[in-house]
């Protein structure tokens, strides 16, 4: 495959094409802050086109395996994902969609040991933070997003922005009034909590109080989307068996049962479902703490009529829904009758 601009002789003798479209993709993104800016937008953006060209082919020819690799590395040594990544907001439309489909490509790239790309990013941790922050940017809050979900494929590109301070960002961004930016948001917050089993436990031990504060206040949202949405996440990574200890703790809390118990009751059918998969976990707990049990038997009358109201879908899994229902509706019976007893 070759390029116009690679045919000059005053090419080094070490010099490739790709070295070559690397050097000058980096030199067109530094004369962006010059007095010619938009002579080298027009030189970005046909840049950033023919980088999509070797990374994807052309049509008629496949990608070449070698070229690609060798692009990533000069890449990388160019600094071009620094500037490409600070740059973003002023691309026009065309040039952050290739943008977004070369970073795809780049970041699958090993020279055999290691991701190069990646561990250009690992380095630069900044550019995923800059990427975090620009859900605040309309214009490129999309772009953004496909990038970050690409990264957060990665453990280690994973962990550093669930530890991060901006991931406190995403309980703001799944709230925003645009609505297609709220749901990609919430694509990206729903990968950086399931993905990584190991990493995510690892966050919850040490970010418990923390977390699950503010994401009570997602389940607790006025937002229906956000209540859905958030309640399927949690029950997604909280009965994942890595985090067994965190469900351990969260379901001997009565904060937390209380807010089951009031989704039980939420207008939507699809809610109060998803609320009692929940819920039946902290009636199911042979070891309730006694501020659990208090509060089952408090509220038992109430609880089993709500129970009794669920709703059930046509379907084979009705049986096994009613089945667990009934379970939770005689525990609680038998907790509050002990309790009653007692007392």
């Amino acid at each position: 495959m070759s390029f116009s601009f690679f045919r000059g002789s005053s090419r080094s003798p070490r010099s490739t094409p790709q070295s070559d479209l690397a050097k000058a993709i980096h030199d067109s993104l530094l004369a962006l802050d010059s007095k010619t800016a938009s002579k080298a937008l027009e030189e970005v953006e046909k840049n950033i086109a023919t980088m999509r060209q070797v990374l994807s082919g052309d049509g008629d020819a496949e990608p070449n395996p070698e070229q690609v690799s060798k692009l990533a590395l000069d890449i990388c040594k160019e600094d071009v994902l620094s500037l490409l990544v600070q740059n973003l907001p002023t691309l026009g439309w065309k040039a952050r969609k290739d943008l977004v489909h070369c970073w795809c490509i780049l970041l699958g790239q090993t020279d055999g040991f290691t991701y190069c790309c990646v561990d250009y990013l690992e380095k630069h941790v900044e550019l995923l933070d800059f990427l975090v922050m620009c859900y605040n940017n309309k214009e490129i809050a999309l772009n953004c997003g496909s990038m970050l979900r690409e990264c957060v494929k990665y453990p280690t590109l994973a962990k550093y922005i669930l530890e991060s301070a901006s991931f406190e960002l995403f309980f703001k961004y799944v709230e925003l009034a645009n609505f297609d930016i709220a749901s990609d948001a919430l694509c990206t917050f729903k990968e950086l909590l399931t993905r990584h089993e190991t990493a995510v436990s690892q966050f919850l031990s040490g970010h418990y109080e923390q977390f699950f504060k503010l994401y009570e206040k997602l389940l607790t949202s006025s937002n229906y989307v956000t209540r859905r949405q958030s309640l399927k996440i949690l029950s997604e990574f909280l009965l994942e068996p890595p985090n067994s200890q965190i469900m351990k703790q969260y379901i001997t809390e009565v904060r937390f049962l209380k807010i089951m118990m009031a989704l039980l009751e939420d207008s939507s059918k699809n809610i109060q479902i998803s609320a009692f998969h929940m819920f039946k976990v902290f009636v199911a707990n042979p070891n309730k703490p006694p501020e659990i049990i208090d509060t089952l038997s408090k509220n038992c009358e109430a609880l089993l009529r709500q129970l009794h109201n669920l709703p059930t879908s046509k379907g084979g899994e009705d049986e096994q829904f009613e089945e667990e229902r009934d379970l939770i509706i005689n525990e609680i019976t038998r907790v509050s009758q002990l309790s009653n007893a007692i007392t």
